[in-house]
């Protein structure tokens, strides 16, 4: 049996070059992973120097347009290069063919080329902030202030160009893939509900990824040639700019968190020993919610002029796209219900996300009903609300896959104690930090503001000081993964009892994934042909 980490390959071609010229999915998963953690520190970084300026009134580390810089970039970073590409690009380029029982993607050549564009809208965006003038508009580029700035955005839009580029071509190859390379005798409902996460996000990245890239083309189109799109004097409409942008930016939001929810629907049920509670509705809410999600697009436009029949409109699909993920977050507590729980880490950072997506839906409400939006709209209860459905979201859940998935792809077991220990700084770190931004944002605090008036300074203090806790509690979550890779390889096929196709294979996986024809059950969640762990 040969590992995928010793694929064999031409004298020439090995090395560096079989990793930077391979079309192994699991290889290329590994590459994603490596750049994806680089981007993340970069971004938690400067996020925490920003964070540290608002920490006491005044100036404390950096001036005026340091700071805009640092949060502009902060936000590209976190946005496009970890949020939107972490899970489909590492966990679903390494399991998605592994879940569906066959050796590889339908486009390997397509797959390599995506990483590519990865890496390069990913050196665009760092190699703006050296340029001169670095942005300084925050990550949604408004106009028309990015169109008349002087600072470098036209390389920072074309660095989230050429990332959307590399999210659609991955979107397409994950939904060929799974209709055309399914193991003989896998249907519809026996894919496990991680892929069937993955195809739904895919075909939002397909269908609303081209609205970002065209309006972003837009953009510098208006500042190279000034075509006047955006531009009252000319006949153009700013508000136009923001209908386009959110129109591929809200079903982004599904993006990042729709395979999130994947992998909480993988853990749920390994580690309550029970079957997934209601499969069909959560395939069904999947679904549902990459419908609904790209129809509620203005509700972060209420104060911008809108008519009030569109503000009932938009405000009443906003409530109804709360339904399927409330569908998602019973079935998994129903899943628990009476289930023989073993706690891991895995576990406890899937119930850290519950409890903190949680959390950021219901205040997602507030902002969806016109009357409060109005009163708390570009404050820092914004600010707080993106980051409980974002990071406490989207990030718990990758810290979670990557918990649960780990020893699969290496073939080491980590530290639990280490694990836990940096699981709880996070959590109780990101509750100190984001919890006062509540109260802040109701105050009536702006968002994306350097200094603040002496009013919102315990606020801020506190803030400041979750973000000491926070940040330690990741670098000790990353170094106790790294860590393990220097342990002998320890972890067996299934160390967690789970029921899907990847725990039938090898940790880590064969070259071709499976060493014999894979046999697909009736049901993926049947536990009862496992044992305990």
């Amino acid at each position: 049996m040969t590992s995928f980490y010793h694929t064999p390959f031409p004298a020439r071609f090995r090395g560096v070059w079989a990793w930077l010229l391979t079309l192994d999915h699991k290889r290329i998963a590994l590459l994603y992973l490596g750049a994806v953690m680089f981007w993340f520190i970069i971004a938690i970084v400067l996020g925490f120097l920003v964070r540290m300026e608002l920490m006491t009134p005044g100036r404390t580390i950096m001036g005026a347009e340091t700071y805009n810089a640092a949060f502009t970039l902060h936000g590209v970073i976190m946005i496009f290069l970890f949020v939107i590409p972490a899970m489909p690009a590492i966990f679903g380029n390494f399991l998605l063919p592994i879940q569906i029982g066959t050796d590889d993607v339908f486009f390997p050549k397509l797959n390599l080329l995506s990483w590519y564009l990865y890496m390069l809208g990913g050196v665009l965006a760092i190699v703006s902030l050296f340029a001169d003038g670095p942005p300084d508009t925050g990550w949604t580029f408004y106009v028309p202030f990015s169109v008349s700035t002087q600072t470098n955005v036209g390389l920072t839009v074309t660095a989230a160009f050429t990332l959307g580029l590399s999210s659609m071509l991955t979107g397409l190859n994950f939904i060929t893939t799974v209709h055309r390379m399914r193991v003989p005798g896998m249907g519809w409902l026996q894919i496990p509900l991680f892929t069937w996460s993955l195809y739904a996000t895919a075909w939002v990245q397909l269908l609303a990824t081209p609205v970002l890239s065209i309006t972003l083309l837009l953009v510098v189109f208006e500042r190279v040639f000034g075509t006047g799109l955006f531009d009252p004097a000319r006949g153009g409409d700013p508000v136009l700019y923001q209908h386009l942008f959110w129109m591929y930016s809200h079903p982004a939001v599904y993006i990042m968190i729709l395979p999130g929810m994947g992998v909480i629907s993988e853990i749920i049920p390994v580690f309550s020993r029970k079957s997934i509670f209601g499969y069909k509705a959560i395939v069904g809410s999947s679904l549902g919610i990459a419908t609904a999600g790209s129809l509620v697009w203005a509700h972060h436009m209420f104060t911008s002029g809108m008519s009030d029949v569109a503000v009932f409109v938009f405000s009443f699909l906003t409530f109804i796209v709360a339904i399927p993920s409330a569908i998602k977050v019973f079935s998994w507590v129903s899943t628990m219900y009476k289930g023989s729980i073993l706690m891991t880490p895995p576990l406890f950072f899937a119930l850290c996300f519950i409890y903190l997506f949680s959390v950021g839906g219901l205040t997602g409400l507030v902002l969806g009903s016109a009357g409060t939006n109005i009163q708390v709209h570009d404050t820092h209860f914004v600010v707080a609300h993106f980051h409980f459905v974002m990071f406490g979201g989207t990030g718990f859940s990758f810290f979670a896959a990557l918990h649960f998935w780990w020893p699969k792809i290496f073939g080491r077991m980590y530290d639990f104690k280490r694990a836990y220990l940096s699981a709880l700084l996070i959590v109780t770190g990101f509750m100190l930090h984001y919890v006062p931004m509540f109260i802040l944002g109701l105050q009536g605090m702006p968002r994306r503001y350097h200094d603040y008036l002496e009013q919102f300074a315990p606020g801020n203090l506190f803030a400041g000081l979750g973000a000491l806790i926070m940040v330690p509690g990741l670098f000790l979550m990353v170094i106790n993964l790294m860590m393990s890779l220097k342990q002998p390889v320890d972890a067996p096929a299934d160390p967690w009892g789970g029921t899907t196709l990847e725990w039938s294979v090898p940790s880590p996986p064969p070259l071709h994934n499976f060493i014999e024809r894979p046999s697909p059950g009736e049901y993926p969640y049947d536990f009862s042909r496992v044992g305990t762990p």
